[in-house]
């Protein structure tokens, strides 16, 4: 094989964790398991066989999930895994549940629990007193 020259990329560092994780497993080095994985997986996306193309009527909705084999499951459920990772930084979803009128919750900086309503308004919920309103913030902000 032609010796090819390495750019520099960046990478996820869950990918980076788990890829000296398993590099030590397999006698590679992170670097090493990261091409590994690339080149398998370029492979396997590459494969226009039939188990493929039910993989991929399955992604589009258009296949029952129970119609497919064990192993057309397991490519699914991987196809899956990666789009989410793939997709989670990117995603804002309290912005977009206060669009669909959903109110939600999560922890602010300081660790407390904080209510968000569709409305841009926000309360700390605490067990010892009253929720403490706190006025409108920028959505995007959170």
């Amino acid at each position: 094989m032609a010796e090819s020259v390495d750019r520099v990329t960046r990478f996820a560092a869950d990918l980076v964790d788990s890829a000296k994780a398993e590099g030590a497993r397999q006698s590679r080095s992170a670097k090493q398991q990261l091409d590994h994985w690339a080149r398998v997986g370029r492979a396997v996306s590459s494969q226009h066989s039939a188990a493929r193309r039910r993989v991929e009527a399955a992604l589009a909705g258009d296949l029952e999930l129970g119609e497919l084999s064990v192993e057309e499951g397991v490519v699914f459920n991987a196809e899956i895994a990666a789009a989410i990772q793939e997709n989670l930084n990117q995603a804002n979803y309290g912005k977009l549940l206060a669009k669909r009128g959903v109110t939600t919750v999560a922890l602010n900086e300081a660790g407390e629990i904080v209510e968000y309503r569709p409305d841009g308004s926000s309360t700390v919920l605490t067990a010892n007193s009253r929720p403490i309103r706190r006025k409108k913030v920028n959505a995007g902000a959170r």
